[in-house]
């Protein structure tokens, strides 16, 4: 098949291709004419390329799967170079999902802090003489 017709089964575009192709992760066959040809193996590692990208791999942590399946393996995860990427991008994962936990710790505590902030002033507004509530962006609080 042509680079256009990969591109539309693969759900991607030409110019996609050729920057894959420029990456060495597309093999790059020419036909008598000059024209780019692809098979189905082709479309097989584009398919493996887009899976993992949408997991978040970037294009680089494809290779070892490409090569996987290139070196005629059923599937690309089922090389050790693979299995290695996969542990990185888990580790990856759980450093990641560690930052955000403290992230989420630390906006709970301010909420729980500004939510304290927001009842006093409401309890100091209800005291005979105590200060009105004003909000911090300028309005009075109701």
């Amino acid at each position: 098949m042509r680079i256009g017709e990969l591109a539309a089964r693969a759900g991607t575009t030409p110019r996609t291709l050729r920057y894959y192709e420029s990456r060495g992760l597309l093999p790059a066959r020419r036909a008598g004419n000059g024209y780019r040809t692809y098979d189905e193996s082709d479309l097989k590692l584009l398919r493996q390329i887009r899976t993992l990208q949408d997991f978040g791999f970037d294009l680089e942590e494809t290779r070892p799967f490409v090569e996987c399946l290139r070196a005629g393996h059923p599937e690309g995860d089922s090389c050790p170079a693979s299995l290695a990427v996969y542990r990185r991008k888990l580790e990856e994962l759980d450093a990641l999902i560690g930052e955000l936990r403290a992230v989420r710790a630390k906006v709970g505590r301010q909420l729980a802090r500004a939510e304290r902030a927001r009842d006093e002033l409401a309890a100091d507004a209800r005291v005979p003489g105590g200060p009105e509530p004003v909000c911090e962006l300028g309005g009075e609080l109701r």
